[in-house]
């Protein structure tokens, strides 16, 4: 960890940018190297650094940043942009370009940056000429090295277009075929969804490996660190339809944890045809992703629709070693969203494929209130059965797929979510009720003729189920199962519902948790 008397030794060794002669600070990045020395760096030291660091007090970021960006708005940091002629690695000819953000707004904690080439790690300095500013910034006349926000990675052929970046605390994000952002990932989650604020663990140093002219991939090692714990962390990249990221991390907690999460997504959902609550707005449906999906340990898949939830929510799906969960935004159709802004229906998923086996635990799902689409409300990650301990060495290693999920049920998948007034239409309902329909769609159900013997098999945690039934959809290749729940009390109820016929289960498992109006 850099000290107050380690940063004012470089900074006196580069004079406050005057030790540089002017090729050397107004040059491209990978030309502007080799002033302050190259130091060898493995993924063994990073993760010895991590054990070191976890044995040490926690060393908080220091929050102040430079006057003259320290009260920037929305728009004054938006006129801030890297000059894409200094991208790293732009003058190599090489399959990978590195962009880097600036410090400000959200962003007040700054990172450090590495290249690794044949194992030596050299620091990538700040200067402002790697930047423009708009025109309302009052740059001052010398500027130290105040470090970066973070960066953005593009593949070859589009060096437009953003393939993932690391901004702000451990969060990251990637894009898939539709090159469009959504929801994002982080390093780690630490007591999140607790009665109390929760912590977020910070990326504080990156090493960006050199690939080869013929590389496939992109490395990235980080060092993250937080109150409760340290670690190192590994990212293998790879670009295409869909862009994957093996991960490694080795955490090292600093004192016991209550809740971890290891793999966390973080996304938006306002409202969509399953939860109408929040729905004031001209467009049908406002979310990032419209479900969690699970694959268990024991070959059961799952659908879980997303709630706009009126309170903090948090769900438990227990497992032993999961083969995946993700994220994902299965409805495509741009007539249920009329956003051509947002774009919400080229959305990425994100999937989450262990590597080794996790053991017990359990995938978590929070649900957070939100008023409008600029906040984040959704949480789901792994939060291991056996708790974090001080002294431990804890490692964890998955694939993160960005795009469509590279597995899928071969059983018809849940499509559509609708909830509304129970009863049958024209006819006085005696008994308040709700009515859900689910419509599926897949596998050997879109393939049955109408007379066949299709079963909903529908369970709920408290209240009546009535009039249960299953139809083919006309006009479409999808069934629909539909029933009214007459609830008691107003505490949440747990539904669960798949179909099936003579061989088998026809359907992926749809669970909801319905919370009556008080």
């Amino acid at each position: 960890m850099m000290t107050r008397r380690d940063l004012l030794a470089r900074l006196l060794t580069l004079a406050a940018w005057g030790a540089l002669s002017p090729a050397a600070l107004y040059a491209p990045l990978s030309e502007a190297k080799g002033t302050v020395g190259a130091k060898p760096f493995s993924k063994k030291w990073l993760i010895e650094e991590a054990k070191r660091l976890s044995l040490k007090p926690f060393d908080p970021p220091e929050e102040k940043l430079p006057a003259w960006i320290a009260d920037l708005d929305w728009d004054g940091y938006q006129s801030i942009r890297f000059k894409k002629e200094h991208s790293i690695w732009g003058k190599e000819t090489l399959p990978f370009q590195v962009k880097l953000f600036h410090l400000g707004l959200f962003f007040k904690h700054p990172v450090e940056i590495y290249e690794v080439v044949h194992g030596l790690a050299e620091p990538i300095p700040y200067s402002p000429d790697l930047f423009q500013f708009g025109p309302k910034l009052d740059l001052p006349r010398r500027v130290g090295n105040i470090g970066f926000a973070g960066f953005r990675v593009n593949a070859e052929p589009d060096f437009e277009r953003d393939m993932f970046a690391f901004l702000g605390a451990s969060y990251f994000r990637a894009v898939g075929d539709t090159k469009q952002y959504g929801l994002s990932a982080r390093g780690l989650a630490v007591d999140t969804g607790l009665p109390r604020p929760e912590e977020f663990p910070e990326f504080r140093r990156f090493w960006l490996e050199r690939p080869s002219a013929k590389s496939e991939f992109v490395t990235i090692h980080a060092l993250l660190d937080s109150p409760s714990v340290a670690g190192a962390y590994t990212f293998v990249v790879n670009p295409g339809d869909t862009t994957v990221m093996e991960i490694e991390a080795h955490l090292f907690p600093r004192k016991p944890i209550e809740r971890i999460g290891v793999a966390p997504l973080t996304s938006m959902y306002q409202y969509g045809e399953n939860d109408r609550r929040m729905s004031d707005d001209f467009r049908p449906e406002i979310h990032d992703t419209d479900g969690l999906a699970l694959w268990t340990g024991t070959d059961e898949w799952i659908w879980r629709p997303l709630v706009n939830s009126p309170v903090v929510r948090a769900n438990s799906f227990m497992d032993v070693n999961p083969k995946g969960f993700g994220l994902l935004q299965r409805d495509r159709n741009f007539d249920h969203y009329l956003d051509d802004g947002a774009n919400y229906h080229l959305r990425p998923s994100a999937w989450v494929e262990p590597i080794d086996g996790w053991g017990r635990g359990a995938v978590q799902l929070i649900e957070i209130p939100t008023p409008d689409e600029t906040f984040d409300n959704i949480v789901v990650f792994w939060s291991p059965e056996e708790p974090f301990q001080p002294g431990q060495e804890r490692v964890f290693k998955y694939r993160l797929h960005w795009g469509e999920p590279p597995a899928a049920p071969t059983a018809a998948k849940v499509v559509a979510t609708r909830i509304g007034a129970g009863g049958i239409p024209g006819q006085k309902n005696r008994i308040p009720s709700r009515k859900f329909v689910i419509d599926f769609e897949g596998g050997r159900l879109s393939g049955l003729p109408e007379a066949a013997k299709v079963e909903p098999v529908i369970t709920a945690s408290r209240g009546q189920i009535k009039q249960p039934a299953a139809r083919p959809l006309k006009g479409t290749n999808a069934w629909r199962c539909n029933f009214d729940l007459i609830s008691e009390g107003s505490e949440p109820i747990d539904l669960r519902c798949y179909l099936r016929d003579e061989q088998g289960a026809l359907t992926e498992t749809w669970l909801y948790q319905w919370t009556p109006p008080a």
